[in-house]
Formats: C-alpha cells, structure tokens, sequence
C-alpha cells in the first residue's frame, strides 16, 4: 500500500517536477532574442527602455531565476550589494527614515536583478568582520550610511577597492572621511532647515529655538544647525538651541530643557520628524498650545509620524525613498547623478570630493496644522 501524500506535499511535489523556465523561454515570451534577454540580466546598457522592460515584465511572469553560478562567471558580478550601517540594529528599525531609504536601496537593486546583504558595525571587534567580508568577493559594491566622523568604513573600502557610495557627508575636518572618488548622496539639510525656519519668521515668531542632532552624525546635524543660524544670525541664542539624538524621547527631552531655559519661546524648528513627536508631547504636557503658543516645525515628511501627531506637523520633505534609490544607481552606474537640471532633480554637489558624483536631493516646506 503506497502512503496519501499531504496537499501541501502533493503541491511541492508538483512544483519539484515542473520544468524551471529558461533563458528561451524569457526571449520567445517578450520577442526578443536570447543575446537581448542576456544582456538585459546582465545590467548592459546597449538595450533600448522599452525592449528592457519587456524582458523583465517577461521575467516576472514567467518566474524566471537567472542561474547565478553561471551569470558570474560571464558578468564576474555576485548580484549582491553590502548595505553597511554603523549604528545598533535595534535603532535602525526604529526609525521610519531608514526604512523608507532601505526600501527604496531594495526596490532599486530588484530592477538590476540584485540583492541586498545588511551588515552592521556597532563595535570595534565589529570592523575586521565587515573588512573580510566585503575583501572576499561576496559582493559587487558597497553602500554605507549613518557614518561617525573618524569612521574607518571609508578608508576601509578605499583600501580594498571595493566600489562604494556613502549616504550623508563627511563633517568638515574629518579626515577620515574625505576619500576622493567615493560617492555621496545627501538630502538639501542646510536648505530644507532654512526653509523651515523662514517659515517660523514669517508666521511672526519672534522667540524661535531649536532642536539640533547630535555631534557624533555624519553632516546632516551640522547643517540643519547651519540653516537655522543662516536665518538667525544675531537671534540663535545658545539658550534657544538643544542637541538630542534622533528619538523620539531625546526630542521630547530637548524640548523640557529648552522650556526651562526659555519659557518665553514662541516657536521651535526640530530637526527631525521623530524628535518633533516627542517635542510636542512634552509641549502638551506643559499646557503649551500648537501653534497658538508655540508654532513647532520638523524634518523628513515621514508620514507614518507627520499626518498622526496632534496636530499634525508641518515639516521639511526629503525622498528619503529616492536617495536610497539614488545610491544603487551611483553605484551600478557612477555617471548618473554627475550633474542635474536646476528644476527640482538631484544636483551635483559643489563640496564633493574632486571627480565624485557625489548630489544633493532638494527639500521642500510641506505646510500642516502646527505652523
């Protein structure tokens, strides 16, 4: 008597015998030849958009898997991408900006057919590991955020070689930073907080602090500082500004420091979405209304926070989404991004090291209830 097999083993059984489809199958599927297909997996630029797109949509339905041992072979690419973040784990999911740039780093390696390796470096013991893995052959490229100044990420792939593009740029003076070649993608920081705060100004804000990041950042803290004093030269008092660390409960913090120091404010730029969060909970708390009271304004347009505080924040939008994007292309590809049309696109940096393309993403004011 032979044994019932299971549903679920009768459907895993079918599936182990169904013939996988090939690389004919994709090119008679969307028309093409099979050296077209080829060459579309293989990331070249000799095929037209439309003909690109066809072959994936092709790809996608008929479920076609690529035989990776022999694509590296040809293509000498792993089809992996070391995504490097130098801070705790658990503060990176945490915070909605991150996710939103890994989403779109992940969504933008698909289109190439690649695959992200997340990789953390949260102590000392921590660096020969990263080192060894990416000196080894297991990825093409390596992208690298949230970067401490004096980090030895940046020389480490200097020194191995390994193509990389960093999100966030060095702060001034940090030698170890500042290696000419790599890449870089930023958001408009100094921009976007001047935006901010003009905004304050012209609401009549007379008493106008600020929440600022932390030190240990790579230059976005520094320069959303920067926009601040750019609009309040004489006004930015060093009693009107904070420092906290990106969460929730520094900014909440920050803000009963600043309201202690200062009970006379009348309007507080944060410079981050999540930061602002706890700042207006502490605002609540102290019987302060927003904005009658105090006008409060943020930073990054994460909609997950923005459209659910109370009220609900007016803040600073970067596409955190499109700059992880924008890093795989970098990275697949160094001449994109070199330069960029003045009409709201990313632009060449003027501070980027020599023969980097190294582009800022522009920002933009996006007005709500509590300014």
């Amino acid at each position: 008597m032979h044994a019932q097999l299971a549903p679920t083993e009768m459907v895993l059984t079918q599936r182990s015998h169904a013939r996988r489809p090939t690389l004919e199958d994709v090119a008679r599927q969307s028309g093409v030849s099979k050296s077209t297909v080829s060459r579309v997996i293989n990331g070249e630029d000799r095929v037209r958009a439309e003909v690109v797109s066809r072959v994936r949509h092709a790809i996608s339905e008929l479920g076609y898997v690529p035989n990776q041992a022999a694509r590296q072979l040809v293509t000498h690419r792993t089809g992996a991408v070391a995504v490097v973040a130098a801070q705790p784990e658990n503060r990176l999911f945490l915070d909605p900006f991150f996710d939103l740039l890994l989403r779109g780093v992940r969504r933008e390696l698909a289109l190439h057919a690649a695959q992200a390796v997340l990789l953390f470096v949260e102590e000392d013991d921590d660096y020969p590991r990263v080192a060894d893995y990416l000196g080894g052959g297991h990825v093409d490229g390596a992208i690298l955020f949230s970067l401490r100044p004096g980090d030895r990420l940046a020389e480490i792939v200097d020194r191995l070689g390994v193509p990389a593009v960093f999100g966030g740029r060095p702060l001034p003076g940090d030698r170890a930073g500042e290696h000419p070649g790599q890449a870089r993608v930023d958001g408009d920081n100094r921009g976007g907080a001047r935006l901010a705060v003009r905004h304050l100004v012209s609401l009549g804000r007379r008493r106008i602090a600020t929440v600022a990041g932390p030190y240990d950042q790579e230059n976005s803290a520094a320069d959303r500082l920067a926009g601040y004093r750019d609009v309040l030269p004489d006004d930015a008092s060093p009693h009107l500004v904070e420092r906290a660390d990106y969460t929730r409960q520094g900014g909440a913090d920050a803000m009963a420091a600043l309201l202690d120091r200062s009970p006379g404010l009348d309007a507080v730029f944060v410079a981050s979405d999540l930061m602002a969060s706890g700042a207006l909970q502490t605002l609540r708390e102290r019987g302060r209304r927003v904005p009658e009271d105090v006008a409060v304004v943020g930073f990054d347009d994460l909609t997950s926070i923005a459209e659910t505080t109370d009220p609900p924040l007016t803040t600073v939008h970067q596409d955190a989404e499109e700059m992880g994007r924008l890093m795989v292309r970098l990275l697949l590809d160094p001449a994109t991004g070199r330069t960029g049309p003045a009409d709201g696109s990313p632009r060449r940096s003027p501070d980027g090291p020599p023969g980097a393309p190294s582009v800022i993403v522009p920002t933009r004011l996006v007005r709500r209830a509590s300014a």
